[in-house]
């Protein structure tokens, strides 16, 4: 049996109910109250709750989302004229969204793992491609794959939560350039 479409009011609140939750999730991660998230998008906890039955439903439907935008972005620079600068885009892309969303970390580490699946899987298909284009350009090392890769990701995004310098970041981000260059 089809859903039938929400009515304009609750498209609008669901809509309220993401925007606040993207926000709130970006600036303090995954351990927001629901309440909070409610407030800040002016509506009441119940309408959150007809949305999304958990926490866990919201998050999830927040960090699918992230993680598609991510995947689309290294599908769009993969076509790039210059393969070894649109891998080098997208790890500078990563590092801006580490610095800029404290949910990366708990995307990346799989809450809301059950909805997060494809998204993850077509974020790995998407970075392939980017990663073995740089390759076959001579601008990334041959014996890295993608899941080396996305596990220097992953760390480099958990390694600058939270620490007050604002350049780590990038030094950090600089050291996984220069390990990733030929040799």
């Amino acid at each position: 049996m089809a859903e039938r479409p929400l009515r304009a009011d609750a498209r609008r609140n669901r809509e309220r109910v993401l925007a606040a939750a993207r926000s709130a999730f970006a600036e303090r991660g995954y351990a927001v109250p629901l309440d909070e998230i409610a407030a800040a998008a002016g509506v009441g906890p119940g309408t959150v709750y007809r949305h999304f039955p958990t926490k866990e439903a919201l998050f999830a439907a927040i960090a699918v989302a992230n993680v598609e935008e991510l995947a689309a972005e290294a599908r769009a620079r993969a076509s790039a004229a210059d393969p070894g600068a649109a891998f080098i885009g997208f790890l500078d892309r990563i590092a801006e969204q580490a610095i800029a969303k404290r949910d990366l970390p708990d995307a990346f580490a799989g809450a809301g793992a059950d909805a997060m699946v494809a998204a993850r899987a077509e974020m790995d298909d998407a970075l392939g491609v980017l990663l073995a284009r740089a390759q076959e350009a001579g601008a990334v090392r041959r014996d890295v794959s993608v899941g080396d890769l996305v596990a220097l990701l992953k760390g480099l995004v958990v390694a600058v939560q939270g620490d007050p310098d604002p350049d780590l970041p990038h030094r950090l981000l600089a050291v996984v350039r220069d390990g990733l260059q030929p040799k």
